[in-house]
């Protein structure tokens, strides 16, 4: 039977797998081997995906994927399959018997010659490694309960007993395969950097299918230390675990951690100070025993390959050998250098069509099997499993938030009463801040003289950086409800949610994750893509996430929507939101039915089990994008603030009929601002504009949004001369430039408008793509026109 065809509640046992070999290789990382017990628990709201439970663990699964899992009821299980190999499946190095010679690698390694030890953070998503990095480092780089939310490699540096230590926290990623841009990302890191010590986070609860990672740590042979992340768990759930016996059959040294209590940090880090001193007695260095038909296969190419001098040395020869027989296109690129490449790639395609006719399975899968029958043979003599449900609770939360009918309900709510919270609660600290701008420009007016520096300071300056400065709180709440749903879990249950709408729009559920938190800052969000496996799903995703409306939109949407619909004012911020997402999925499908039709692979998602945020992770995430946005309003919110006054200040109006120059009235009437450069520039765009119903003032304000959406209210605090909110309100209600109609066409051009220029820049690096960058510049542009304009139109039928 199939998978798919399991109902809830009911396990089985997976007996063989199909589908193209990197479908097969991805879901065999996330566990899904022959012989291991899966159990259907839970089904989106929509039947797709199904969340199943394996190895201790929660993942999604598309059913079409599922489809392609063949299981049996275990009676039925235990006649078809064979034993899994033991753990006596290993060897250590006789050759060598643990030193660093040419058959475990050449790379020479002395010990303490300076006081820097180079360090990489290796481990899965969601394993708590970024929590080791914090705790060890100091960095504030954010803690997110859901697959990826490294998107990139941290460094951080910190003194220990006489050692300068450099870590880098690389991506969470479940191989060191060539499959996933981490698993490339990752690999390139140790081939190229070659840092001294690798720390292993591994889930304590969860040791099975994290290991897995290890066992190719150990075909690297790289001085390891694994850290036994999360170990409260595993005792809560009442397991236990010999990890010193197990550490020594594995020839790595493990330690148990509590990285968000800083429990068994110490010891973690003594452990890396003797590996690097060579002081540690219980490192070596084993071979894993691939079974006789590999081995048989694996040893006359790894001799052959051995008497080779230009093989690359940070591996080893047989790990070097092993990724040949694999077909790692990765590892070839790697080895393109070596003469005998050519022949080696020969006698590698020869043996494993020989293992695929004796095994009848791929040489990928052999391997897999082996590698999860070594874990399970030495989890056999040191792993005593717990007697409690540790998952009971999520799996009830999943059954309310995940539910047919209540699924769809909640996600709404929470989006719901996240934005209403962002309008309402944030306006009473934003009003204390406004207030204290204003006393500053009150106080700048009475010491510095009349005349174009107390313009600049109190205009410019106070008024232009106050405007954009009193939304910090709404900010920072609208970060607040995003942290909390990723560290909870939430955020990959609403991927979960999504995913079969997003799967209709040609997407993962995964690129709802980028999407949603699109809502914060689009940069983060296109580079957070990167989990996405599929190229095609992972491009479409950066091109669409740029009309969620990130936080550096929210100041004009506020602003105008308290200006001109002051009784609808959260319906009108929750709508525009909406806009959004709908333009979104209707570029996706427009480009996954012309540009992009095929997508390449397979939606296989962890959901990692609830849990409570703290305190100090919830403080430390908004604080880092808080301290993000005040740097920004002091540097280039500031700057093109004082470039934008200075373009509305000259040239100098005319002096009037007494000889006096015209007065502060006259300007904020356009009789000034109008003649001035900021006035040509707004008069060239205006006709432009006109059919959405703006004048010179809204185009001034649209062409000054580039570097930053922020600046279009710090442009009407300039153009008005005003340098409070409630004063920017004001002057945009009785100036006459606006009617709620041109208003609405406004913000919905603003919303869909091409993104601030480092997002562009973000979209250039990540597609590795110039012309996609252009692509959503000329493309989001005559989007946010359309829109515009057949708003406007609508808006006079009322």
């Amino acid at each position: 039977m199939k998978l798919s065809e399991l109902k809830n509640g009911e396990t089985a046992v997976i007996v063989r797998l199909s589908g193209h070999g990197g479908f097969r290789k991805r879901i065999m990382e996330m566990g899904f081997i022959r012989g291991e017990k899966v159990k259907s628990v839970l089904d989106s709201p929509m039947h797709d995906p199904v969340k199943y439970h394996i190895m201790g663990y929660d993942v999604s699964l598309r059913r079409g994927e599922a489809d392609m899992i063949e299981v049996l009821p275990e009676e039925e299980a235990k006649k078809e399959l064979t034993p899994a190999p033991s753990f006596s499946c290993f060897s250590a190095c006789e050759e060598c018997n643990g030193c660093a010679c040419r058959n475990c690698t050449q790379r020479k390694v002395s010990t303490k010659k300076n006081n820097v030890i180079n360090v990489a953070l290796v481990g899965n998503p969601n394993s708590g490694k970024t929590s080791i990095f914090n705790a060890v480092a100091g960095e504030n780089e954010h803690v997110g309960n859901y697959s990826g939310v490294t998107i990139d490699a941290k460094t951080g540096s910190f003194n220990y007993k006489g050692y300068r230590i450099n870590i880098t926290d690389l991506p969470g990623t479940y191989s060191i395969a060539a499959y996933s841009p981490e698993e490339i990302y990752v690999r390139r890191h140790l081939f190229e950097q070659m840092p001294d010590i690798i720390i292993n986070s591994v889930v304590a609860s969860n040791i099975e299918r994290n290991l897995y990672l290890t066992t190719e740590l150990i075909d690297m042979n790289l001085r390891t230390v694994v850290a036994l992340n999360m170990y409260d768990e595993l005792l809560a759930s009442g397991a236990n675990i010999d990890y010193e016996h197990l550490g020594g059959m594995m020839g790595i040294p493990m330690v148990p951690v509590i990285a968000k209590t800083g429990k068994g940090l110490d010891k973690l880090l003594d452990i890396v100070i003797e590996l690097f001193e060579g002081k540690n007695s219980t490192i070596r260095h084993i071979h894993i025993n691939y079974g006789n038909t590999l081995e048989g296969e694996l040893a006359p190419l790894s001799e052959e390959m051995h008497k080779a001098s230009d093989l690359p040395y940070q591996f080893p020869v047989r790990y070097w050998a092993l990724k040949l027989l694999e077909q790692d296109k990765e590892a070839i690129a790697q080895l393109q250098g070596c003469i005998n490449l050519s022949r080696w790639e020969q006698m590698a395609d020869r043996a494993a069509k020989r293992i695929q006719a004796s095994l009848n399975i791929d040489v990928e899968t052999a391997i897999s099997d082996a590698k999860y029958g070594f874990i399970n043979g030495a989890l056999q003599e040191t792993f005593t499993p717990g007697n409690k449900d540790t998952h009971k609770h999520t799996h009830r939360i999943d059954r309310l938030v995940a539910n047919r009918w209540l699924g769809f309900p909640i996600f709404i709510l929470v989006m719901w009463v996240m934005f209403y919270t962002v309008f309402l609660l944030g306006a009473y600290p934003q009003d204390w801040i406004d207030a204290l701008f204003s006393l500053f420009g009150d106080w700048a007016k009475h010491i510095i003289p009349d005349g174009a520096i107390q313009d600049l300071v109190v205009d410019g300056i106070i008024g232009g950086v106050g405007s954009v400065a009193v939304f910090i709180p709404q900010i920072l709440i609208l970060y607040l409800f995003i942290s909390l749903m990723e560290d909870s879990g939430y955020m990959a249950r609403a991927a979960f949610i999504m995913d079969r709408l997003m799967h209709k729009m040609g997407l993962h559920g995964k690129s709802f994750i980028p999407m949603l938190m699109g809502f914060g800052c689009n940069v983060p969000a296109i580079m957070a893509t990167r989990t996405i496996e599929s190229r095609s799903s992972r491009i479409i995703t950066i091109l669409v996430t740029p009309f969620m409306s990130c936080s550096a939109r929210l100041p004009v949407l506020v602003l105008f929507a308290g200006a001109f619909f002051p009784g609808y004012a959260p319906t009108v911020l929750i709508s525009l939101y909406l806009l959004g997402i709908i333009v979104a999925v209707l570029t996706a499908r427009l480009l996954r039915c012309t540009r992009f039709k095929k997508d390449e692979t397979p939606f296989v998602m962890e959901l990692p089990p609830y849990r409570i945020p703290t305190l100090r992770a919830t403080l430390r995430h908004m604080w880092e994008k808080c301290e993000q946005y005040i740097r920004k309003i002091g540097t280039t919110i500031l700057v093109a603030t004082i470039i934008i006054w200075f373009l509305s200040y000259f040239p100098r109006p005319a002096e009037n009929n007494h000889g006096a120059p015209a007065n502060t009235e006259q300007i904020a009437s356009g009789g000034g601002y109008e003649s001035s450069f900021i006035g040509m520039i707004g008069r060239t765009i205006e006709p432009i504009m006109a059919p959405l119903g703006q004048n010179w003032r809204s185009s001034v304000a649209i062409i000054t949004s580039i570097p930053a959406k922020e600046l279009v209210v710090s442009t009407f605090g300039v153009l008005y001369s005003s340098d409070t909110e409630e004063g920017i309100e004001e002057d945009l209600v009785k100036s006459g430039d606006f009617t709620p109609r041109s208003a609405a066409a406004f913000l919905v051009f603003i919303l869909l408008f091409f993104p601030c220029i480092a997002t562009i820049a973000t979209i250039a690096t990540e597609t590795g793509s110039r012309m996609w960058a252009l692509f959503s510049v000329v493309y989001n542009t005559a989007v946010a026109w359309v829109a515009g304009y057949l708003v406007y139109l609508i808006g006079g039928l009322f």
